[in-house]
C-alpha cells in the first residue's frame, strides 16, 4: 500500500485526491504551478459560470412586466435593450470570486496537512517527480495536468481582439460584436451569455446545428432561443482565418465569407498539458491526441502512476476529474473502489435555459437495440413554472419497456443542472420509473414534472410500444 503520494496539478482531480489520500494516512505532496483550483477555478468553470449567472439575471428582469411588476410611474420595467452592463465591474467580481475559491482550497489543503509546492512537476521515472528546486520520491503518483485552449495557426489569439476563453476576463468593456468560433458547449455558453449581456453575437458552427452532441430536441430549442434573442448563427461553416484590424476583427470562413466584429472568441476545443512532462520516458502511454491512457480506476500504463481530469480525455468535466482522482487514491491506498462508469455521468450545459442530461441518449439506445419508451413533458404545464413566468423547457425520461429501469434523461430549463440529480441517482442506482413516481415531491415545484413524466411510463409491458 502506498504511503507517499505526489500529485502534479491542483485542480479538482488533484485537490480532491489529496484529501482522500490524507484521510487514508498517506503523506501527500501536491505540486501546482498556477494556483490551487486549476483551470476549473482560475480560468474555466468558476469564472465562466459567474459570467453566465450574471447574464441570466437579465432574463429574470425581462420577465418582470409579465408578472405585474411596474416602475414607480406605472410603466413596465426596463426592457432588455435598456439595461447596461459594466464589464469591468463584472470581471472584477469574477476575479474576487476566483481568488476566494482558490483561497478556500488552500485552507482545505492546510487543514488536511497536505504539503503544497509551487512549481512545475515532471516525472523522472514512475516513482520520482522533479520540480525546478526539489525532487520527490513517491509510492504513487497522480497526474492531474489539465488542458489548455486549442488554437489554430491562422487564428492565433492576441489577448486583445482574438481571444481564448481564458482571456475574456481581462476585458474592461463589453464587446460590441462578438464572433464566437465553435458551437460546442463552451462556444454556446459564452455566445448565449454575451448576447444576454448586450453584445451583438455571431456564432459560427461547423455542423448543421448548435450543440450537436446534445439531445436533438434540446439543441433545437436552444437554437430557437438564440435566434429569438437576436443572435446570428452561421451553420455548416468553418473559420479558416481570423485577423485583428486594430479596432476590430475579420473572420474568414471556409467558403470565403468574411464576418467583421469587434472581438473573436476561439472555442475550438482543448489540448492536454502532457508535453515535456517526462511521461513517455516514465512508461506512461499517450494516445494519438496526446491524452494519457487510463483504465476505469485511473491507472496509467506505468505501475504506481495514475491520472485524472482533462489530461486523460475521458470527459472534460470537473466532477469527472474529481471522481477520477478519488478513485485513483482509493485504488492506490487499498480502499474499496468503484470503477468509473461513464454511463452514470450527469452533465450540464449552462446556456439559458440550461440542458442537463444523464445516462444513455436516445441515439445510443436505438444503436444498442434496447427496448425503451420516452416520456416527455413541457415545463410550461408545471404550476410552479407558471408562477415564475417560465415557459420554455421540458423533461424527457427514457425508461426500459419491460423492467421500467430509468436508462437516461434530459432536462431543459431554468436550473436544469440542479433538477437532474434525482434522475442521476436513478440511473446510477438502477432505479425504475415507479421508484421516481412513488417518491413525494413538493407541490408546487418544478421537480413535480419529473415525477409526472415518470408516472406516464408506468406498466410499460406491451412490446408493440417499444422503440428500437
Amino acid at each position: 500500500m502506498a504511503s507517499r503520494v505526489v500529485i502534479i496539478g491542483g485542480g479538482p482531480g488533484g485537490y480532491e485526491a489529496a484529501i482522500v489520500a490524507r484521510k487514508q494516512g498517506a503523506e501527500v505532496t501536491l505540486i501546482e504551478r498556477q494556483g490551487l483550483g486549476g483551470n476549473a477555478v482560475l480560468t474555466d468553470v468558476v469564472p465562466s459560470k459567474t459570467v453566465i449567472a450574471t447574464a441570466e439575471w437579465r432574463t429574470i428582469a425581462d420577465r418582470a412586466p409579465s408578472l405585474g411588476i411596474r416602475d414607480s410611474d406605472g410603466s413596465d420595467t426596463a426592457e432588455f435593450s435598456e439595461h447596461s452592463v459594466d464589464m469591468a465591474a463584472v470581471n472584477e467580481r469574477i476575479q474576487k470570486l476566483v481568488l476566494k475559491q482558490s483561497f478556500d482550497i488552500a485552507q482545505s489543503m492546510a487543514k488536511n496537512d497536505v504539503q503544497v509546492v509551487e512549481g512545475t512537476g515532471r516525472l523522472v521515472g514512475p516513482t520520482t517527480v522533479e520540480t525546478e528546486n526539489d525532487t520527490f520520491e513517491a509510492d504513487a503518483v497522480l497526474l492531474a495536468l489539465g488542458a489548455r485552449p486549442r488554437t489554430l495557426p491562422t487564428c492565433e489569439p492576441d489577448g486583445k481582439r482574438i481571444l481564448t476563453w481564458t482571456q475574456l476576463y481581462d476585458l474592461t468593456e463589453l464587446p460590441q460584436h462578438l464572433i464566437v468560433v465553435g458551437s460546442g458547449v463552451t462556444g454556446a455558453e459564452f455566445a448565449g451569455a454575451y448576447r444576454l449581456l448586450g453584445s451583438e453575437v455571431t456564432l459560427i458552427s461547423s455542423g448543421d446545428r448548435v450543440l450537436s452532441n446534445q439531445d436533438p430536441e434540446a439543441s433545437a430549442l436552444i437554437t430557437e432561443v438564440f435566434a429569438t434573442r437576436g443572435m446570428k448563427v452561421v451553420g455548416g461553416a468553418r473559420a479558416s482565418a481570423a485577423v485583428s484590424t486594430g479596432d476590430g476583427v475579420k473572420v474568414t470562413l471556409s467558403d470565403g465569407t468574411v464576418i467583421e466584429g469587434s472581438h473573436c472568441l476561439m472555442a475550438v476545443g482543448s489540448i492536454p498539458n502532457t508535453a515535456d512532462t517526462g511521461l513517455e520516458d516514465a512508461g506512461v502511454n499517450l494516445n494519438k491526441n496526446g491524452y494519457i491512457e487510463v483504465d476505469r480506476v485511473s491507472r496509467t500504463s506505468a505501475r504506481g502512476v495514475y491520472a485524472a481530469g482533462d489530461c486523460t480525455g475521458v470527459f472534460p468535466l470537473a466532477s469527472v476529474a474529481a471522481t477520477q482522482g478519488r478513485i485513483a487514491m482509493a485504488h492506490a491506498l487499498g480502499d474499496a473502489v468503484s470503477p468509473l462508469d461513464l454511463g452514470h455521468i450527469s452533465a450540464n450545459v449552462f446556456t439559458t435555459p440550461e440542458i442537463a442530461s444523464v445516462g444513455a441518449t436516445e441515439a445510443q439506445l436505438k444503436e444498442r437495440g434496447i427496448f425503451y419508451e420516452v416520456s416527455r413533458m413541457d415545463l410550461a404545464r408545471n404550476p410552479r413554472a407558471k408562477m415564475l413566468g417560465i415557459d420554455q423547457g421540458f423533461v424527457k425520461i427514457f425508461g426500459h419497456t419491460v423492467t421500467g429501469q430509468v436508462l437516461g434523461a434530459v432536462i431543459v430549463g431554468s436550473r436544469a443542472g440542479e433538477h437532474i440529480f434525482p434522475l442521476s441517482l436513478a440511473v446510477s442506482q438502477h432505479l425504475t420509473v415507479d421508484h421516481i413516481a412513488e417518491a413525494f415531491t413538493v407541490y408546487p415545484s418544478l421537480s413535480g414534472t419529473i415525477s409526472e413524466a415518470a408516472r406516464r411510463l408506468h406498466n410499460m409491458t406491451d412490446p408493440q410500444k417499444a422503440q428500437v
